[in-house]
């Protein structure tokens, strides 16, 4: 058997086609949906990530604005920002890059943005809404791994799906989206026994821990999904993801490459709940 690829830059193309023509929809409507984004500090790969948004944001249509303010900012100061975009009516998704710096608490952060911009879907709120099946902002790579599959027209309902990592930003939320999708969820992590006992009985297997090449062929059961998070880089300055891609492409029967794989969905959810926001801002249904 080999594995069919899954492509997240064809499925990203394809979905930002589709919210192009929605951007368009609402501004005839007078409403052009804005995303903020604020940066703190001069982290190299935060300021990437910001770019990465920035870029999404003018493919599709979406009025953009990045503040980028000092390290030395103090937290009121990040918080009374936030209130700032709370009541601006030309904003409907407010994103705080993350890390911040050790002086700032990344929990008070979270929850001063409103859950109805909160595009990221980090507020306890929408992950409670989240977790008790209710309409809700989904954090962003989770939302976009249920899409890639569901896009794939694999079956869900029933399947074993089994999460490796516990993450409160993939592995925890990703799991929980797959239980509202009526699968059978069970997490591994740092503390499971007999990891490969449990991997192998996976008909969708995700892996979300960090760690170079760490699931293995012999960790996956025969025309298992396979869904590598991971994005890792290795002393030669490649790229690779949990998975040993060649041995996974031998028995898995669909696999996400990395990179290209989940890595462009990440960005591409953000901007579908930042469409869906301003849609809701003027009461459009999904």
């Amino acid at each position: 058997m080999t594995a069919k690829i899954i492509s997240g830059k064809e499925i990203a193309t394809r979905l930002r086609e589709e919210m192009k023509l929605e951007v368009e929809k609402l501004k005839s409507q007078g409403v052009t949906p804005g995303l903020a984004v604020i940066l703190v500090g001069d982290d190299p790969a935060s300021h990437s990530y910001v770019k990465g948004k920035k870029k999404g944001c003018e493919e599709v249509g979406i009025y953009n604005r990045s503040i980028e303010v000092p390290a030395t900012l103090t937290e009121e100061e990040l918080l009374c920002m936030i209130d700032e975009l709370n009541n601006d009516d030309s904003i409907h998704g407010i994103l705080v890059q993350l890390p911040l710096p050790n002086h700032i608490e990344e929990k008070k952060v979270i929850e001063r943005i409103s859950p109805e911009k909160d595009v990221d879907g980090f507020h306890p709120i929408n992950v409670g809404r989240m977790m008790t099946g209710q309409k809700a902002f989904l954090p962003c790579t989770p939302f976009g791994i249920l899409k890639m599959v569901q896009l794939q027209n694999i079956d869900i309902e029933g399947k074993h799906v089994v999460v490796v990592g516990r993450s409160n930003i993939v592995g925890k939320p990703v799991g929980q989206l797959f239980l509202n999708e009526n699968a059978t969820v069970t997490y591994c992590h740092s503390r499971t026994k007999d990891l490969k006992e449990i991997t192998t009985q996976a008909d969708i297997l995700i892996v979300a821990v960090g760690r170079a090449n760490f699931i293995g062929k012999d960790h996956i059961k025969e025309g298992a999904v396979v869904i590598d998070v991971g994005v890792n880089r290795l002393e030669t300055g490649k790229l690779c993801g949990d998975v040993i891609f060649d041995e996974g492409l031998e028995v898995a029967s669909y696999i996400t490459p990395v990179p290209g794989g989940v890595g462009p969905l990440t960005i591409t959810m953000l901007l579908y709940n930042t469409i869906e926001s301003a849609k809701q801002k003027i009461g459009v249904r999904s």
